[in-house]
């Protein structure tokens, strides 16, 4: 498991790869964390839950990302923990956090841009670009 930024001309671009999809999300979740410069703070934890249907894996994918960027944008809240269970048109979190210490730069939006997820040999791999 495991990110990498991909240089990207105007926005920002991460590969993520894990052995399965509930690890591929969580993967995403954070490479999004790290390339905004998130840190999280010590004060009181809070848990949400997220639930979605789509037409794919993608748009779950990026329902689940655009959901953490609203609680970044709108509850100052960053999410670290993770419960997903993810199949091929449904979407099922239940996410642990704290309110955002700090952010270096937001990101504005998760982008369809060349998504696509893919089975490998070793699970799954997907790059994903984010609009800052």
């Amino acid at each position: 498991m495991g990110f990498e930024e991909i240089s990207h001309t105007a926005d920002w671009s991460a590969r993520v790869w894990a052995p399965d999809l509930p690890s591929l999300f969580v993967e995403a979740a954070r490479a999004m964390s790290s390339l905004s410069g998130t840190v999280i703070g010590n004060g009181t934890r809070v848990r949400r839950t997220f639930e979605t249907e789509g037409p794919d894996v993608e748009s779950l994918l990026v329902a689940f990302l655009s959901e953490l960027v609203y609680y970044q944008e709108q509850e100052n809240l960053t999410f670290d923990v993770f419960d997903l269970k993810v199949a091929a048109q449904w979407l099922k979190v239940q996410m642990e956090g704290a309110p955002t210490a700090s952010l270096e730069k937001a990101i504005k939006a998760v982008t369809y841009h060349n998504l696509n997820i893919a089975k490998t040999v070793e699970g799954f791999e997907t790059t994903i670009v984010f609009d800052v």
